[in-house]
């Protein structure tokens, strides 16, 4: 059992602690055991199915060596990596390395590159590094990524020695769903608003009847329904079904990363949901963006970042007062949010932000301007 202050190697701090519940699955971020030499590292990844408790939902879920999300993957440029992935379940399987510069083969997406890994059998990667930032992995088989075969990558090289930080943790956000993907799909297909729980209603109608006029009001409204259209259609699945995670985290458990007061920080996020753009903020504190898709970039001072699925963004934070800070990931349709704590020790809990209000989609966002007070308009 390894206490929530326990230092794991490689210099990383262990944010969240084992933990074992009646489901006997760990959900934290741990960095996967490997052997190396002067050419190579090697890892093996086993794949099964198994029950886990996320919040105060319960489901089934295909995990990478028990964990949700899967361990850290620490690579190292200039060596070759071979990971051995052996498929423990009665149905395929196969993992991409997202934004790897592998080998056609290696690639990992079945059906184009490699037929897949088969139930019951194994599969060995084996690929040169050569590069360095945050990337992750994830299925590409039976919709698996959703019911959490995802985990972060980081490539270390002396070339990413330029970004100077006292201390760095990853923060992978991802959502999750009791509900098989698959039984998600197939409502989608019948009713493409099924989750969607924010759409107007009659309080909105006169609210816009009396800032935009009656008429106008209804003419849009009418052009939303020829369009078959939403104006709050945002996300296709949301906070409805969705349970946010940091770090395979809820909020209530509160996913804690610790500094010291004057230190610079590196947070290397990661969006591995499946259907979730996410703006993240830390209020009361600025983020510089020092690298995007594993890319070092001319550094930029921003309040809130916008992740799209698979983006990823490292940031530098410098925590000048002894506070708990909210590391605050909220859904693009504002139907849920996830949030962590930035703190000098354990047991903090920020002030969260209040709600903001729920998007909503314009006609000249759809590409229509009105002309007239009679709602005529043209498309673009």
């Amino acid at each position: 059992m390894f206490s929530r202050r326990e230092i794991l190697k490689l210099g990383f701090l262990s944010t969240l602690g084992l933990s074992f519940d009646a489901f006997s699955v760990v959900r934290d971020l741990k960095i996967l055991d490997f052997k190396e030499d002067d050419e190579k590292l090697e890892y093996t990844l086993i794949i099964r199915k198994e029950k886990v408790k996320v919040g105060s939902r319960e489901g089934l879920g295909v995990l990478v060596n028990g964990q949700l999300p899967g361990p850290l993957l620490t690579f190292k440029e200039g060596k070759e990596v071979i990971i051995h992935v052996i498929n423990e379940m009665d149905e395929p399987t196969s993992i991409h390395w997202h934004g790897i510069l592998a080998p056609n083969n290696m690639d990992g997406v079945p059906g184009l590159v490699f037929p897949g890994i088969m139930p019951k059998n194994k599969f060995t990667y084996r690929f040169p590094v050569v590069q360095y930032g945050t990337y992750w992995y994830h299925s590409h088989s039976l919709m698996q990524e959703q019911t959490g075969l995802y985990g972060p990558i980081i490539c270390k090289s002396e070339k990413d020695d330029s970004i100077k930080a006292d201390r760095e943790y990853v923060v992978l956000l991802s959502d999750w769903t009791d509900e098989s993907p698959h039984d998600i799909l197939k409502k989608l297909k019948k009713h493409p608003g099924y989750y969607n729980y924010q759409k107007r209603t009659i309080k909105d109608f006169i609210e816009d009847a009396k800032t935009k006029g009656f008429l106008n009001t209804v003419n849009e409204r009418l052009m939303w329904a020829q369009m078959r259209m939403d104006s709050r259609d945002i996300a296709d699945v949301t906070g409805a079904t969705y349970t946010y995670l940091m770090n395979g985290q809820t909020t209530e458990e509160n996913p804690t990363f610790l500094f010291k007061v004057g230190e610079k920080v590196r947070l290397r996020f990661i969006n591995a949901s499946s259907g979730t753009y996410f703006d993240v903020r830390i209020p009361g504190l600025k983020m510089t963006v020092v690298q995007a898709d594993g890319q070092n970039i001319y550094p930029v001072d921003v309040d809130e970042i916008r992740l799209a699925i698979v983006e990823t963004y490292d940031v530098i934070v410098e925590p000048k007062e002894d506070q708990a800070y909210a590391i605050y990931a909220e859904s693009m349709d504002r139907s849920g949010f996830v949030s962590g704590t930035l703190a000098t020790r354990y047991g903090l809990k920020p002030k969260l932000p209040e709600k903001r209000p729920v998007p909503e989609l314009t006609m000249e966002d759809m590409g229509h301007h009105h002309h007239n007070n009679h709602g005529h308009h043209h498309h673009e």
